[in-house]
């Protein structure tokens, strides 16, 4: 069955258009999902409409109100909605291009695909996809869903069109609030150093399948055994080692990532711990998270 569309209508730039339609890019269906029971009767709640007044309501009794003063209303019908129109419910139209990397992720909102609504729209499509994909460059545009007018960027990907909802900047909080008191201080270079070598050691491709939602999983693993009448095995979370500071976690982080795995040894076999490094005579008492810091960078080198 083909998937349903979320949107009709027109792709348009300047005098040249094509019919399109606009699916969702992703689904949630495959959630594990729970329904509310009655704990006796294990009966499904059922969620009804109650009126302060009336109790129980049917569903059709009901109507769209916008509050426009406290507790004071003004009734919206649809013949209302129908009476505001703009370009936008019928046409996507485009009306600029920007670079693909100019768009700050944080307005970035639902992703859906657009493809063309029949064979005549196929070759018009393809031009204005190509020519997007050659330049590197997005559409702006707008169109009208769920009874709201959304601001797009639209993208070649592969045969069809990569189309992503952005959020209004009103939506965007400003980052003073959160990031307002963090000192602007600059790092030690040295510790900087090791942070990009330990950066450096874990790049990678990344492939989405790689990761997977651990809790998902385990979820439907519980579930399974419980199907069967087992009692599931709940797995405990790691226990939380030591806080350490900074340069002892890269160090740490560099070795096990550079060095094999070392053979057990008996505690005979091991070595005395050497005795830390004593300040020069008459001078300041040594900074042990640079000398940390220098051992570091020393073993990564080896």
């Amino acid at each position: 069955m083909a998937p349903r569309a979320s949107w009709k209508g027109y792709l348009k730039l300047s005098l040249v258009s094509c019919p399109v339609r606009l699916y969702p890019a992703t689904s949630a269906s495959e959630r594990i999902s729970f329904n509310q029971l009655h704990k006796k009767t294990h009966n499904r709640i059922n969620m009804k409409p109650v009126d302060p007044e009336l109790g129980l309501v049917e569903r059709s009794d009901l109507v769209r109100g916008y509050e426009y003063e406290d507790k004071q209303y003004i009734i919206i019908d649809d013949a209302d909605l129908d009476a505001v129109r703009i370009e936008s419910n019928h046409t996507m139209n485009i009306e600029a291009f920007v670079d693909e990397g100019e768009v700050d992720v944080i307005y970035q909102d639902a992703p859906y695909y657009l493809a063309p609504d029949g064979a005549m729209a196929e070759e018009t499509f393809a031009v204005l996809r190509e020519a997007m994909r050659k330049s590197g460059k997005l559409a702006i545009a707008r169109l009208v869903l769920s009874s709201r007018e959304r601001v797009v960027t639209i993208g070649a990907r592969e045969n069809g069109m990569f189309v992503c909802t952005l959020r209004n900047p009103n939506e965007v909080r400003g980052t003073n609030e959160y990031f307002g008191n963090i000192p602007d201080a600059k790092p030690d270079p040295e510790m900087l150093q090791l942070a990009e070598a330990l950066i450096k050691q874990k790049e990678t491709h990344f492939d989405p399948k790689n990761y997977e939602d651990r809790y998902e999983v385990a979820l439907m693993a519980m579930i399974r055994e419980k199907l069967k009448g087992h009692k599931p095995i709940i797995a405990a979370a790691p226990e939380r080692g030591n806080v350490i500071n900074l340069m002892d976690a890269l160090k740490a982080s560099l070795s096990q990532q550079a060095k094999p795995p070392a053979k057990s040894k008996s505690k005979a076999e091991e070595a005395p711990a050497k005795p830390a490094r004593k300040a020069a005579a008459g001078g300041a008492p040594e900074n042990p998270l640079k000398a940390n810091l220098l051992k570091a960078v020393g073993k990564s080198k080896k």
